[in-house]
Formats: structure tokens, sequence, C-alpha cells
């Protein structure tokens, strides 16, 4: 099994880190409407039969129900070339990252800063992080993460698509955006609390406790929203934006799109020529589980709920001629939470008593301790293109952010992509730490992480 190649990973380091620069300032540039353009691209994502799942504690790929993909696009014309990218797996973490935007930005003639690569979430695809698998690897007898060969064909694909796409853009003259209510898929998960306000149980994905099923959703963002553009009449690329995980089941080694993949294939179906996108919220603290059992025929009904949603939100789509379009970056270094565990960590590795997931998950927090030694920033984006913001953050953050970055763009149509850098993994609110609960536990930034990334999204929002 053969590495990365080292040109690669020296471009993923301080060179890179030069150029994404460490100031935190926002970088921006004004563009006139009848410059831009843009080339949507996609490929096959799907992992190989024996690929890991989720950071390899859930069976590995076994057969594919449908296929995984990524999706994404790139616009010219407002400075140097944007990248913007969707793709069904559970996460890409730390300097993995930065390798697919470093390839993005390779393939358009850009820099990694103008790319954004955000992750759906699905759990039955990989979890990819090269630096988590360079340590599992070290131990012999632990299942995989990340496949370097399977990563680097990966990137090879996204390379000659993204060079296959640009000749062939088109002009932009029109942004679109609208919203459609979704019903009865999101609720939050930590709806059941103790009255000393501790999280006393999650309701996840799916759940068939009838009593953590009767209580309230909680706090969702009802919302799905959708940014489109336009050629004249023709509407090239469609964005879905909603927060709510995306299983409906998983474990079963089946590789799948689940249940939002398949409401963006039936819209894709729907119009074969246009290329819809569909992007994960803010969604650490949100899932199905209320309304969903785990039982296979709830995939679909998921699904059409998500469909319908997008078709409200394409109903309600407002269309201007582009007058303004502009990228802004931020960057956050976090602290870590456990800054002096590494080599805890690294003995939780190594320990063959313990189960996979009490070794392959100290993994992913080890590989992000080491990343913040090595001073690798979180690169925050927003994509504005007249009042329409296109905010794209890390990891599993709380849907808090994503009504507050509503708030920070008060006046503008904000749509929000997490799922990105996901090497901090799970991003409470600063409230939450004190609850405890689950997506505390696997919180890897201290409090603080609240500020820095409110700080971020008001600087570019």
């Amino acid at each position: 099994m053969s590495g990365i190649p080292r040109r690669t990973f020296l471009q993923a380091g301080t060179g890179v880190m030069t150029a994404l620069g460490v100031s935190g300032i926002p970088a921006a540039v004004l563009s006139s409407s009848s410059k831009l353009s843009i080339a949507p691209f996609r490929l096959d994502v799907t992992a190989p039969v024996g690929h890991g799942c989720c950071g390899g504690w859930i069976k590995p790929i076994e057969a594919v129900d449908d296929t995984q993909e990524a999706i994404g696009f790139v616009l010219l014309g407002a400075g140097a070339p944007i990248v913007v990218c969707a793709v069904d797996w559970t996460g890409i973490l730390n300097r993995t990252h930065l390798l697919w935007r470093t390839a993005m930005a390779e393939a358009a003639g850009t820099t990694p800063d103008r790319a954004a690569v955000q992750c759906v979430h699905q759990h039955n695809a990989p979890f990819a992080c090269l630096d988590a698998q360079k340590l599992v690897s070290a131990q012999g007898d632990l299942p995989n993460i990340m496949l370097p060969d399977f990563f680097e064909q990966c990137l090879d694909r996204l390379r000659a698509a993204i060079r296959e796409a640009i000749p062939k853009a088109v002009p932009v003259t029109h942004i679109g955006h609208g919203k459609g209510r979704v019903t009865e898929v999101a609720a939050n998960r930590r709806i059941h609390q103790g009255p000393d306000g501790k999280i006393l149980g999650m309701r996840g994905s799916a759940c068939t406790d009838p009593a953590l099923r009767a209580m309230t959703e909680g706090l969702i963002d009802p919302w799905l929203r959708t940014v489109a553009f336009y050629s004249g009449d023709h509407k090239v690329v469609c964005c879905h934006y909603y927060a709510t995980h995306p299983m409906s089941y998983y474990g079963d080694g089946r590789a799948s799109s689940d249940f939002p993949g398949l409401a963006r294939k039936q819209r894709q179906q729907d119009e074969p020529a246009t290329t819809h996108m569909y992007f994960t919220g803010c969604a650490g603290n949100v899932a199905a589980g209320k309304y969903n059992d785990g039982s296979r025929g709830m995939r679909e009904v998921l699904a059409r709920r998500i469909y319908e949603g997008m078709v409200a939100a394409d109903h309600d789509l407002h269309r201007e001629p582009v007058e303004t379009a502009e990228w802004r970056t931020s960057e956050i270094l976090p602290v870590p939470r456990n800054p002096d565990q590494a080599e805890m960590l690294a003995q939780a590795i190594s320990n063959r008593q313990n189960a996979v997931v009490g070794r392959n998950r100290p993994a992913f927090e080890l590989a992000w301790l080491q990343r913040l030694d090595a001073k690798l920033p979180i690169v925050l984006s927003c994509l504005r293109l007249n009042d329409v913001s296109m905010l794209h953050l890390p990891a599993e953050s709380f849907v808090e952010y994503q009504l507050r970055a509503q708030e920070l763009g008060a006046g503008r149509f904000v749509a929000t992509a997490a799922y990105g850098d996901g090497g901090p993994w799970y991003i409470p609110v600063k409230e939450a730490f004190p609850q405890g609960g689950y997506e505390v536990s696997v919180a890897f930034s201290d409090p603080g992480i609240d500020d820095e990334l409110t700080r971020g999204m008001r600087q570019i929002v």
C-alpha cells in the first residue's frame, strides 16, 4: 500500500500555509458579472469493497446500494478561480482536507484558500484522515480508516474532472435563492435533560424509544435553502442546504448516499441539464431520530421529505442579475481540549485490549493534536453573490452556529454548509460543554472555539 507522494505532502505543509496566510484577514475580490462563468464537475468516489467506514469501527464496504459522488463547480471571473465541492463521505480531516483543496486548486489554477470541500457525512463511507491512518497502520491489527491508494485515485479523478470541466464553462448571468420548509426530518438530539441541565440521553439518527420520540423537536433550522446559478434562462448549478445528520440506517457495509443523496439524485433526474449539489448544514446536534425508527423503508420516506423541500425551495427561487461576486476567508487555530494527552492517546491506540473504536478514535484526536502543533489553521470561507452568502464551516458544528450566521448576515440570504475540515470533530457552543453528552465527549477543542468560530463568521458572512 503506497502512500501519498512526498511532493503532495510538502504542498500540504509550510508552503501552502504561507499561501493561506496566518493573519485571519479575509481575502476578497470584486468582479463584474459580465466576466463570471461557471464549470460544474462530478466524479464517483464510492469506496472499494473492504474499505473502512466511519473511521473503521463499523462494518467495511461489502456492497453498493447507490454510488457516492463528489460534485462541485469552478467559478471563474471573480479574481482567481473559486472551487466548491460536496462529497458523499463521513468527513475529510486535517492535512487530508488540505490535500483535497490543494488538488482542486492545482486543477483550477488557483490557491487552496479559494477552494472549499464539505462532506455530506453519510456513515457507510470513508472518514478520510491520512494522519490517523498512519497511526493505525503502525499497529498492524486495526481496520483501515482511509486507504492512501484509493484517496490518491480520487484526487487524480478530481483533478481530471475539474480540468475537463473548465473549457466547458458557461457565463453566469443571474443568481437565485429560495427556501422550502422540511417537515418531520430534523430534530435536536440533546433534548433529554435532567433538572440540572445535564444530558441524560440522546435521540440519534434512528430511535426506537417512544419516550424520546415523543419529546419536542427542540432547536433546529426547519428550512432547506437553495442557491441557483443561471446562464440566461438555464439553471446551471443548484446548491441545496439542510441541517440534519444524513443517516437513515448504517453499519451494514452497504455504500449509499443515504436519504439526502437519494433526494439529490431524484432532482438530478428531474433536471438532467442542471447540476444539483447537497450540503449538510450545522447538524452536530440535529438528527432524524424523532421521526426515524431505523427501518429500511424509512430511507425512502426521509428522501421524499427532503426532495419535497428541494422542490419547494426551487418554486421559491428569487432570480436576479449578478452584480457582485466576492470570496472571503478567515482562519482559526483552536485550542485543543486535551493538549497534554498525546502519550495517553498513543497508549490507547496500541492497547490491544481496547475495542476498535477505543483505538481508532484516539488516532483521530492524536492527529488533531499533531496538526495543531504544526500550526495548520482551519480556513472558513464564504462566497458572496449580491445579497447571498454561501458559508463554509468546519466539522460537526452545532445548529446554533448556523442560526448565528443568519443573524450576523442580517438582510442577506445565508446558506450554511458545515462538515468542512473535520479535524475538531464536534463543535458544540460553549453553553453545551457543562451539559455533557456524547457530542461534548468527542469535542476535540475547548469551549473557546465558540468565540473563535463566531469571530471568523463575523468577518466573512
